[in-house]
C-alpha cells in the first residue's frame, strides 16, 4: 500500500488557480482510477478532477468554495490493489440543481444592493493616507475592480492604519457605498452624485448563477477599461451565399462537416488581420503587444443562455475544411457543455454573430484584453442599386451589416474603418474555394 498525493492539475496556460465547487466523494470512500473526485471552476469553464489511481480517500485537504493554486495538494489516496476487487465503486453524488449556485470564497455583493447613487450622496469619508496594501487585499481589489482611490475611502481597523482583509470584505458585502462618494477634502461646490430613488418594481427574484456573475463582471470591467467606439459597414454577400447554398451538401458528403457561414467569416477576418496586424493586439500599460498568432474567438450561446467564447487557434494557417471542422467541433462541445480551458483561452480577436438571433446589427463589448470585436448581422435580401457600364440596375442582393467595436486607446478611426472595410471587401470579392 502507498499514499498517492492528488494535486490540482494544470487546466490551461493562463489558469493559475481554481475554486472548488463541490466534492463528489468523502474521506473513507473507495474510488476507481479516473473517477471524478471533485468539480472546480475557473473564470472560463467548470472542470472535473479525476482520481489518479484506484484506492481509498484518506484525507481531503481543501473544502468547497476554497480557491486553490494549480499544483497544490488537495487530497490523499491510499492505493491498494487488494481493495480493488473487494470494494464496490462509489455511486456518483447527486448533482446540483439549477437553483443551487456554489458560493465563491471571495464574497459577492448581496442580491439586494443599495443604489450606489443614494449611498454615495451620504457616504463621505476622509482619504486614508496609508499607501501600503497587502498582496491579499490587492488581489481582492483586482477581483472586484476596486481602484486604489476607492481603497483609500474604506474605513480601516488594522494597526497603524492598515487595511485588513476583513475591512474590504465588510465593505464589499455592504455594497461598496463609497464607490462614487466624494471625499470631504473636495470642494463643496464639486459635483455630487444625485440621490436618486429608483423604483425597481415587484416580481420574481432570479439569482445569477456563477457564470452569469462572471459575465457581468467582465462586461462592466471591459466598459470601464476600454473607451469603446463602434464603426459600421454593409457588405453584399450575394456571391458567397449563392456558392455556399450550392455547395453545402457536396461539402458535407465529402468531409462529413456542415458548412456554415462562420468559417467563411473567419477566413475573411484573418486575411484582413494580416493586412492590419495592429488590430490583433492588446495593451500592457504603455506598451502595445502585437500578437504573433491569429486566434479567433467565436462568441457562442450555451444551453443555459450564458455566453462563452471558444477559440479557433491559428486560424490563418487553416483552409476552409479545417476551419469548418474546428468551428463545428467547438460549437458541439459548447452545446454539450464540454468545453475545456484550452478551448476557451488565447483568443486575439473575437467575432459575435448577432445575425444568428435575427439582429440586423449589434454593438458588442470588447472581449478583454483584445482591442476590437466584430459583430455580423443577419443576411437579408434587399433591393439594391447596382452600377454597370451600361447604367444602373435594381437587383435583389444578399446584404449584411458589420460593426466593429474598438478600443480607442489603441485603435483610431482610420485603422478601424480600413480594417472593417477590408473585411467587407473580402466577403464581397469572395474567392470560391476548392474542397
Amino acid at each position: 500500500m502507498s499514499i498517492i498525493e492528488v494535486t490540482l492539475p494544470k487546466m490551461g496556460e493562463s489558469i493559475s488557480e481554481a475554486t472548488v465547487i463541490n466534492w463528489m466523494v468523502k474521506e473513507g470512500d473507495f474510488v476507481e482510477q479516473d473517477q471524478t473526485l471533485l468539480e472546480v471552476a475557473t473564470d472560463k469553464v467548470d472542470s472535473e478532477v479525476p482520481a489518479p489511481t484506484t484506492g481509498v480517500i484518506t484525507e481531503i485537504l481543501v473544502q468547497a468554495n476554497e480557491v486553490v493554486q494549480v499544483g497544490s495538494l488537495i487530497a490523499k489516496i491510499e492505493a491498494s490493489q487488494a481493495e480493488v476487487g473487494a470494494a464496490k465503486p462509489l455511486k456518483k453524488a447527486k448533482p446540483q440543481t439549477p437553483n443551487e449556485t456554489p458560493k465563491p470564497k471571495l464574497p459577492k455583493q448581496p442580491k439586494k444592493l443599495k443604489t450606489a447613487s443614494s449611498d454615495a450622496a451620504t457616504y463621505t469619508v476622509p482619504k486614508n493616507t496609508n499607501a501600503f496594501y497587502s498582496p491579499l487585499v490587492e488581489k481582492i481589489a483586482k477581483e472586484y475592480h476596486i481602484s486604489y482611490e476607492e481603497l483609500r475611502r474604506i474605513p480601516v481597523s488594522g494597526s497603524n492604519g492598515r487595511l485588513r482583509k476583513s475591512d474590504i470584505f465588510n465593505y464589499i458585502e455592504a455594497g461598496r457605498p463609497a464607490q462614487f462618494a466624494q471625499s470631504i477634502e473636495q470642494d463643496a461646490n464639486h459635483f455630487q452624485v444625485p440621490d436618486l430613488k429608483f423604483d425597481k418594481g415587484k416580481g420574481s427574484i432570479v439569482a445569477m448563477d456563477r457564470m452569469r456573475q462572471l459575465i457581468a463582471d467582465h462586461m462592466v470591467f471591459s466598459k470601464h477599461t476600454s473607451p469603446h467606439v463602434t464603426a459600421y459597414v454593409e457588405a453584399d454577400l450575394t456571391e458567397m451565399v449563392t456558392w455556399r447554398n450550392a455547395n453545402k451538401e457536396a461539402f458535407f458528403k465529402k468531409h462529413n462537416q456542415k458548412l456554415t457561414f462562420t468559417p467563411l467569416f473567419i477566413e475573411a477576418v484573418t486575411k484582413a488581420i494580416k493586412d492590419f496586424p495592429m488590430i490583433n493586439s492588446s495593451l500592457d500599460g504603455k506598451n502595445i503587444i502585437v500578437k504573433d498568432d491569429i486566434n479567433i474567438g467565436m462568441a457562442t450561446a450555451l444551453p443555459s443562455g450564458n455566453l462563452i467564447v471558444p477559440v479557433v487557434k491559428n486560424a490563418d494557417t487553416k483552409n476552409l475544411t479545417q476551419l469548418a471542422e474546428n468551428v463545428n467541433e467547438l460549437a458541439l462541445k459548447a452545446r454539450d457543455n464540454k468545453l475545456n480551458h484550452e478551448d476557451t483561452s488565447g483568443s486575439t480577436f473575437t467575432i459575435s454573430n448577432v445575425g444568428t438571433f435575427g439582429s440586423l446589427m449589434g454593438t458588442p463589448i470588447i472581449n478583454q484584453p483584445e482591442v476590437a470585436i466584430l459583430a455580423t448581422g443577419i443576411i437579408k435580401k434587399r433591393a439594391e442599386v447596382i452600377e454597370y457600364p451600361e447604367g444602373d440596375k435594381i437587383e435583389i442582393r444578399q446584404m449584411m451589416y458589420l460593426s466593429l467595436s474598438f478600443d480607442h486607446r489603441v485603435v483610431d478611426g482610420f485603422l478601424a474603418g480600413s480594417f472593417l472595410r477590408r473585411i467587407a471587401d473580402n466577403l464581397e470579392n469572395f474567392e470560391k474555394p476548392t474542397f
